[in-house]
């Protein structure tokens, strides 16, 4: 027995704990001038032989299933890999097998050799990714490449089927592209060799290079002229795509435009491996970005499928494309809602609390500032020298200049940044403050509210300053009203937005529904075999997550 996991739960909170630790950067959120990207998917139609084989395949799982094969025989990852073997060349399962030249092989063959003509003046590069069916290891005198004349025209030597690689190369070098011009990233087996090999690929000296992704992924720079990748297979996981359209979509990539072109062969492993990877994307990057809909998920890193899906497409079940679709379909959906219902928790916090505290304090704001202006006007006497008379240490000014003199002099005498009270004027209380962050002396006057004024060295201006900050009250008041107005709108909005039902509701419970039913059809009659989504439950999942006490998460 091998222990691994099978399934993450509590996914919202597994990520916010993640991100104590983790700065996560996307190329989403990275906006990286990188080329834009064309893609092409194109379809090939399989074999007889390869129809009639992957109906074998599903019969070799149904044995398996019945546990009439001991594990060690055959089991389901052998199945597998065969399954990804024969979708990509039918000789992989045995070299006799003839050379299908309408194969996805010989398509990406006809399509590289294209664009290597269309682009002889830019000497552009092109990248060619497969995992499966790497290049054997040939001895020093074996030359799998030499040519002869055959009624007139240059061929390889005739030689059994080894690899893909190698297959693809002489096919190529039979077109005409020079043999130096070809390289795979298996030659270069150090890294002075490597970084050789990659300089050859930057200047377009190696105009085509094959690789896989474990060797020809991350840390692969040779992006300069790149105009083509070719994805020949698919990868197991979606991390291992993303690093192959990395190599082309990259910072000092000279084309602006650039095509991608994925090859399947049609009711093979093919597609449903694409579509596998697609989901397995799209469940990252939701958790990745904070947009996940969903509280758990089943590992995303198998190495085999289950005898469900290989039956399905062995019997050309199209239940099972309408299953990945029906995925998709749904995962946007809860997205959407998940979206939905966070701006309803939000909607609802500041309507039960974050508006009505606004509005509360607006409104002892405006209570405060018309009993302050009041005060204002009672207590406000000029005398002779168009000033208010004003109390200093319990004496009485009224000039100007010496009351101003009087503050400033006071300033020495600080000796608490919380300020100490100097005495009254126009009906305030006068504190006079420091403050450390700006470096500055300033007066501030209170009643209900509190006016601050910065001193400068001026003694009458000191004065002028502090009836400004006296007399600003006014514009307080309307500032503060307006707000208040603002609010009080905001929040009629914010109540009339919150009955509002989500849209696509009856959609997703469709899909939702479908998507039950297609499962249960396809686990052909064993409820052990496969796990299937329990609808409600998911449901209850999504509804349990508008709890209180997710809204407090939230908050």
């Amino acid at each position: 027995m091998k222990t691994r996991f099978s399934k993450f739960n509590n996914i919202p909170e597994l990520m916010t704990m993640f991100r104590e630790i983790a700065d996560i950067q996307t190329s989403e959120t990275l906006d990286l001038p990188t080329p834009q990207a064309e893609k092409h998917n194109i379809a090939v139609e399989p074999t007889q032989i390869q129809i009639d084989m992957v109906s074998e395949l599903g019969e070799r799982a149904e044995a398996i299933r019945a546990g009439l094969v001991p594990v060690w025989e055959d089991n389901m990852l052998a199945i597998t890999n065969e399954g990804r073997k024969l979708a990509l060349d039918q000789r992989l399962i045995n070299s006799n097998l003839p050379d299908n030249e309408n194969s996805k092989v010989n398509v990406c063959v006809k399509n590289i050799y294209d664009i290597w003509e269309k682009t002889k003046e830019k000497r552009s590069t092109q990248l060619v990714f497969c995992d499966l069916s790497t290049p054997k290891s040939l001895g020093a005198d074996d030359n799998p490449y030499e040519l002869e004349l055959v009624n007139g025209v240059w061929k390889c030597k005739e030689r059994e089927f080894t690899d893909v690689y190698t297959d693809m190369k002489r096919k190529l070098i039979e077109k005409g592209i020079p043999e130096d011009e070809i390289a795979f990233i298996h030659e270069a087996t150090t890294e002075a060799k490597k970084e050789e090999l990659f300089d050859k690929v930057r200047t377009g000296e190696i105009r085509v290079l094959m690789g896989s992704t474990s060797k020809m992924g991350a840390g692969t720079n040779v992006q300069d002229k790149i105009i083509a990748l070719h994805n020949l297979d698919c990868p197991w996981t979606s991390a291992n795509l993303i690093q192959r359209i990395g190599r082309i979509l990259r910072q000092g990539n000279e084309n602006e435009l650039v095509h991608i072109y994925n090859y399947v062969t049609q009711r093979t492993f093919d597609a449903y491996m694409y579509q596998l990877i697609e989901q397995k994307q799209s469940f990252t990057s939701q958790i990745m970005t904070s947009k996940t809909p969903i509280r758990s998920m089943e590992d995303i890193d198998e190495r085999a499928l289950d005898y469900a899906e290989i039956k399905a497409l062995a019997t050309g079940n199209e239940h099972i494309k309408e299953k990945t679709e029906l995925e998709a379909k749904t995962t946007k959906l809860k997205m959407l809602k998940q979206s939905y219902l966070n701006q309803k928790y939000e909607l609802e916090e500041l309507i039960n609390r974050k508006y009505p505290q606004q509005i509360k304090e607006c409104n002892e704001t405006i209570d405060n500032l018309k009993e302050d202006k009041k005060q204002l006007t009672e207590n406000t006497k000029i005398n002779e020298d168009n000033f208010s008379s004003m109390v200093i240490d319990n004496q009485i000014y009224n000039e100007r200049a010496k009351a101003g003199e009087k503050i400033l002099e006071l300033c020495k005498k600080v000796t608490d940044l919380k300020g100490i009270y100097i005495g009254e004027y126009r009906g305030f209380k006068m504190y006079l403050e420091f403050n450390s962050f700006s470096k500055i002396f300033q007066v501030a006057l209170k009643n209900k509210q509190t006016y601050r004024a910065v001193l400068g060295a001026d003694k009458v201006g000191v004065i002028t300053r502090i009836n400004n900050a006296l007399e600003s009250m006014d514009k307080q008041l309307e500032s503060t009203t307006q707000k208040l107005q603002n609010i009080e709108l905001q929040c009629k909005n914010a109540k009339e937005n919150l009955s509002v039902p989500f849209a696509q509701e009856q959609e997703l419970q469709e899909s939702l529904a479908r998507l039950k039913e297609v499962n249960k059809l396809l686990k052909i009659g064993d409820t052990k075999e496969r796990e299937v989504i329990d609808i409600d439950d998911e449901q209850e999942e999504i509804e349990e997550y508008s709890n209180e006490k997710v809204r407090e998460y939230v908050r």
